[in-house]
């Protein structure tokens, strides 16, 4: 039974964890705060750096429309590249922060380059593309190459 005591973190606090002198201590300790934060959501800084924008993809029966939210971003920022089969959007979010600001900061809000490339369910005629970027929110719409089929191929299984 002290096996079990030692592996559920809610009977004993960290601390008593932390004090036992077996090896794994640590280990152990370390462990139970990821899968804390996991549950109560408090990630680490480093894991909510990164900006990725959100997107819907839709598809009718003559077009293939890409809504991206892309807050706080300016249109001169934005780089969107389609192929016949993908579609890029490279950005830049930039940074609001002065250089005379002291004292405590508190940034919730992340900055820097994001990609994101869109594989498309169909091809699409690149030539033809038409957006839209308004409110922080980029409207693309692709339509569809002439004669494009969606692409479905029979695999058999053996």
């Amino acid at each position: 039974m002290a096996l079990l005591h030692d592996i559920i973190p809610w009977r004993g606090s960290r601390r008593e964890l932390a004090r036992r002198d077996d090896p794994f201590s640590y280990l152990r300790s370390q462990l139970n705060r990821v899968f804390d934060d996991a549950l109560t959501g408090n990630w680490p800084a480093e894991s909510e750096t990164i900006f990725t924008p959100r997107l819907d993809v839709t598809e009718t029966e003559k077009e293939v429309k890409v809504c991206a939210e892309l807050p706080g971003i300016e249109s001169k920022d934005l780089d969107i590249n389609v192929t016949d089969d993908e579609l890029t959007i490279r950005g830049e979010k930039h940074s609001e922060r002065g250089s005379d600001e002291k004292g405590r900061q508190w940034t919730e809000r992340t900055y820097g380059s994001f990609e994101r490339t869109i594989p498309l369910p169909t091809e699409v005629d690149g030539a033809k593309a038409k957006s839209e970027f308004k409110n922080g929110v980029l409207r693309i719409t692709l339509p569809k190459r002439e004669g494009a089929k969606p692409h479905a191929h029979k695999i058999n299984v053996s």
